[in-house]
């Protein structure tokens, strides 16, 4: 299976858009307003209790399966010692994925902060996409986000999609929802304190942890798609969650020559025919 070429022509323009927008004084909406166009998703702020998070979406009657993607960490750190002061992600691959499925019904959740006009809000303080990107209390704010989308397609049941960080946000609800009947990450980081001590930064106490519910998930039919080159996420993590919850139901693809930020949006259509399912 191949892209489309109006998918490739997409990809690269969001890509380009996002490129242009490297700068902190750009305006976000306007981004927003062009990536609608160029990925034909329609966009909308979802508010929770602590959040006003961003969700882009596409929906085509009946909506009886809902593909939900959510993004990665983002533009969180500078440097190893330097916090963001914006985490729009730069390279928005969690948005590649779902701008290259072909699927009728999909909703895209940035991560709280993210796709925010300039100046952010007093409640985006750097601590949300640092230490406590993980922690409960954005764990809530994307599962508000996700009922209240929800909510407008009565018995809709979910496939959870998490790009590198958004996978463990992605576990962490599957495993508190009822409506989840799959699960997939794309290089994701589903052992939160094995990747810091692996990069030798400082552990993150107020964060939850994808592998701390992996037994919670083991009867969920999930895939792992991890990149032979990742050497950020190395595809270790992926074995270790599948160890934590059995082998049954979760799988492990290596998919070769991928590095953690490499173009898995031109490979997604053909990864997505490889379906969760338990043995």
């Amino acid at each position: 299976m191949r892209n489309k070429p109006g998918k490739k022509v997409s990809l690269l323009l969001i890509a380009m858009v996002f490129l242009l927008s490297g700068c902190g004084t750009t305006n976000r909406q306007a981004n927003v307003d062009a990536l609608t166009k160029i990925t034909g998703l329609t966009s909308e702020n979802l508010q929770t209790k602590t959040f006003v998070l961003r969700a882009l979406s596409k929906t085509s009657a009946p909506v009886n399966i809902l593909r939900v993607y959510i993004e990665g960490d983002g533009f969180a750190w500078v440097n190893r010692s330097t916090p963001s002061d914006d985490p729009t992600p730069r390279n928005p691959v969690g948005l590649k994925l779902a701008a290259a499925d072909p699927s009728p019904n999909i909703l895209y959740l940035a991560r709280p902060c993210q796709f925010t006009d300039l100046p952010l809000p007093a409640v985006c303080t750097t601590a949300w996409w640092t230490d406590k990107r993980f922690a409960p209390e954005v764990v809530s704010a994307m599962d508000e986000a996700l009922t209240t989308f929800a909510n407008r397609y009565p018995g809709v049941q979910l496939e959870l999609v998490g790009y590198s960080g958004g996978a463990t946000l992605a576990a962490l609800l599957a495993a508190r929802r009822h409506d989840v009947r799959s699960l997939r990450t794309v290089a994701g980081n589903l052992d939160v304190a094995y990747v810091n001590a692996l990069h030798h930064v400082t552990p993150m106490p107020e964060s939850l942890s994808a592998i701390d519910v992996a037994s919670d998930l083991s009867a969920l039919p999930q895939v792992h798609f991890s990149g032979t080159e990742d050497t950020t996420v190395p595809t270790l993590v992926a074995r270790r969650f599948q160890q934590a919850a059995g082998k049954r139901c979760v799988q492990v693809v290596e998919v070769t020559g991928m590095e953690h930020g490499s173009d898995w949006a031109a490979r997604w259509p053909v990864l997505l025919t490889t379906l969760p399912q338990c043995q």
